[in-house]
């Protein structure tokens, strides 16, 4: 059966998804999750939230999903063990340097590759295994025939998102909210660049297309392909920021799905939507995955305004309208929201609720045809506000009473065994003897707990059992059981493996190069820049891998399980390392060089470089990149085909604009889009101050073979020594490096 598993971004949350019926809750802490914005839970309401749910056999997974700087570390172990210690079934994982903490040092504690990992193929799939994953969340846009596949070959369990938002790029690799707003997405502190309004500029004729959220993806929503969904094993419901009564809508509605039982999908959008998207794993087409009118929530269609009458407008209705509802109208393409506080009828009257045609007070103005949607129904929300057992357990009891003993119950439930005796001796009858009727009756008294009464035996003669006794029993009874079920699961810990310590000789610093063109690489070979990246790269995600010559640029872990052991490579930006454990990983995998993150400053590459030489007696080979318009996503959506501009990516050239900057459009082959940073990246004049980092990377995109050979010239006597300032205020940026990103 495939696992249920369901948000909780606090515990009211957690208890509407445990109620509904969930197998499963993923919650976060107050640090490391990429949910930083969500309540999240403390150590003692963790430990509420595994009671809680394991009593209910519901298991808890939490995410420690994001990127760990080295000054972090330590604390990140301690929370690790802390999980370890209270219960928790499964840690969600983007960083290696958490992935291996788990996997060295817990028996019982599962590692789940988050999708910020952006696994997407077989080859990513099996690398984790050989690590020792338990568990693994692909990406988004992996198709569901894909999904089946990568399930049956490689035999690890699998967990795909069914519902809730989604994030126009491919998750873990998007740097736009960090680079921009230095909050960053792998940090769990995502802005929501994607939720913005943009303007698409033709560059060639400086022409606007017109402004619209262009990246705001549509919510996703499988509900009609839940048969082809069984059988994998875990399906996931995105929300952990969402509010109870949305996770208590959308847990309910995929438990009933699941049950084979009748559901009304229609109130799946009587909680938060942003339209809906049956998403890439079941092709949809990539012009019908946005909505671009609007980033919020949409709500659903009941009707229109159809007249102005004495200052209040009429609606004719096609679905009820109740009083204190909160409706949206669409006015000339700009939000009227409103809560119904006063509601009329055709005679004036004060109403509570209208089926065809009713009349409200609005201050703004309206036009006749407007349509009216109603983003909350207050009467299906307070539905969903009920809290209760979506299962109860079998308690079998057997009473041994017999009159001068003491009461001796054995009880059986949640697969645990309890032996109640009491302190008090049983006296013999005098009129009416217990029964097994009357033990029935005080052991049905079951509500406030997880059980129903099961099977019982009763074995006693002429005895009388005062029915004080029996509800202390009872509840004794339950208790014990409780306890017994929370301490039966093992939490052991493995003996420390003594890892053998890498290290590489220094190097006289070099610049390498990464392109987009033939006009770049030959600008680059003429400069005589020995490695160049262009046909050897293999990009993190949407990969093929054929056979391959010489050194590659590896940015996905397929990718270094297809080719670690025939071609020499370097690992690339997008594994997303910022601290020395993720690089002797990948160094012990045989990358040749380890390329840092985006996302470091200074002194947390001077920490990292430091404590790696401090464990390994030496330094690592690391590569940096210095010069370039930073990839600020990489999306398997085409925002040009949106707009009705498909195919003309082949002769022109588009940008994004907002109010902060231009952000150029890079559209591949296979019509995957890489979303440009406007600023350049330029730390051309810091590289001398830069130690121990073997390698300086110089990443051309939309740069012509004149600009090339200028970067290339000025890169090279900076790196010589000139003294000479390169960054230009206006047209460059540092990035991270001076500033420390949240």
């Amino acid at each position: 059966m495939s696992e249920l598993l369901a948000p909780a971004g606090n515990m009211d949350a957690l208890k509407a998804a445990v109620s509904n019926g969930c197998d499963a809750i993923y919650l976060g802490m107050q640090r490391f999750g990429a949910r930083a914005y969500s309540s999240n839970f403390d150590l003692e309401s963790l430990k509420e939230a595994i009671s809680y749910c394991h009593l209910r056999n519901v298991k808890v997974y939490v995410t420690m999903n994001t990127i760990v700087f080295q000054d972090e570390i330590q604390d990140m172990k301690e929370q690790v063990k802390l999980l370890n210690e209270t219960g928790v079934d499964g840690v969600i994982v983007q960083d290696l340097a958490v992935f291996n903490e788990i996997v060295d040092h817990y028996m019982d504690l599962e590692a789940h590759c988050s999708t910020q990992m952006g696994i997407d193929d077989l080859e990513g799939t099996l690398f984790f295994k050989e690590l020792g994953a338990k568990r693994v969340v692909l990406s988004r846009e992996v198709p569901i025939e894909k999904v089946k596949e990568i399930r049956r070959k490689s035999s690890v369990p699998i967990e795909v998102f069914i519902h809730g938002a989604l994030c126009v790029s491919y998750s873990g690799n998007c740097l736009m909210s960090g680079l921009i707003g230095y909050r960053s997405g792998n940090r769990g502190r995502c802005v929501g660049s994607c939720r913005k309004l943009y303007d698409c500029i033709d560059t060639s004729t400086n022409t606007s297309l017109g402004k619209s959220y262009i990246l705001s993806m549509k919510d996703l929503n499988t509900i009609k392909h839940i048969d082809d969904l069984k059988g994998i094993d875990s399906l996931k419901i995105e929300g952990r920021m969402k509010e109870p009564e949305y996770v208590s809508n959308v847990v309910s509605i995929y438990r009933k799905a699941l049950d084979g039982q009748e559901v009304d999908i229609n109130n799946l959008n009587k909680t938060f939507n942003r339209t809906y998207t049956k998403g890439y794993m079941f092709h949809e087409d990539k012009k019908n995955i946005t909505n671009i009118l609007r980033p919020n929530n949409y709500g659903y269609e009941i009707g229109y305004i159809s007249n102005y009458i004495k200052g209040k407008y009429e609606i004719t209705l096609h679905s009820p309208l109740n009083q204190n509802d909160i409706i949206r109208i669409d006015h000339k393409n700009e939000d009227i929201n409103l809560s119904v506080i006063k509601l009329y009828d055709e005679k004036n009257q004060l109403i509570n609720k209208s089926n065809d045609i009713c009349y409200i007070k609005i201050k703004e103005k309206c036009s006749i045809g407007d349509k009216v949607y109603k983003t909350k129904d207050i009467q299906y929300y307070n539905s969903l506000k009920e809290i209760k057992e979506f299962k109860r357990f079998d308690l079998d009891i057997k009473v041994y009473a017999y009159p001068q003993s003491n009461l001796i119950i054995e009880a059986n439930g949640l697969n645990v065994q309890y032996i109640y005796q009491s302190e008090e001796i049983l006296e013999s009858a005098q009129n009416n003897p217990t029964g097994q009727e009357q033990i029935v009756k005080q052991f049905s008294k079951l509500k406030e707990t997880v059980f129903q009464l099961g099977h019982v035996e009763f074995e006693g003669y002429n005895v009388f059992i005062p029915v004080k006794l029996l509800n202390q029993a009872r509840r004794e009874i339950v208790n014990g059981l409780y306890e017994l079920k929370l301490k039966s699961k093992d939490r052991r810990v493995k003996e420390k493996i003594k890892k053998e310590k890498i290290s590489f000789p220094e190097k006289k610093p070099y610049l390498t190069a990464s392109v987009m063109n033939s006009d770049q690489y030959e600008a680059c070979k003429e400069a005589g820049i020995e490695t160049i990246y262009y046909q050897n790269v293999i990009r993190r995600n949407q990969n093929e891998y054929k056979e391959k010559e010489g050194e590659l640029l590896i940015g996905g872990y397929g990718g270094i399980y297809k080719y670690k052991d025939t071609n020499p490579f370097v690992s690339d930006y997008s594994l997303n390392v910022v601290n020395s454990a993720s690089i002797y990983q990948l160094h012990a995998l045989k990358a040749k060089r380890v390329t840092l993150s985006y996302e470091m400053n200074e002194k947390q590459i001077k920490d990292c470089i430091q404590a790696y030489y401090n464990e390994n007696d030496g330094y690592p080979s690391l590569e940096m990149i210095v010069y370039g318009r930073a990839p600020l996503m990489f999306t398997n959506y085409c925002p040009l085909k949106k707009l009705n501009q498909c195919g003309n990516c082949k002769k022109k050239q588009y940008e994004l604009k907002d109010e902060y900057g231009s952000f150029p459009i890079v559209s591949h082959e296979d019509c995957t889009t890489t979303l440009l940073n406007g600023k350049i990246l330029n730390l051309l004049d810091e590289m001398n101050h830069i130690e121990h980092v073997e390698a300086f990377r110089l990443n051309f995109t939309i740069e012509s073979k004149e600009e090339t050979i200028k970067i290339l010239q000025i890169a090279k006597e900076k790196l010589a020594g000139s003294n000479q300032s390169v960054f230009n205020q206006n047209t460059d940026t540092r990035g991270h490096f001076n500033k420390e990103i949240a």
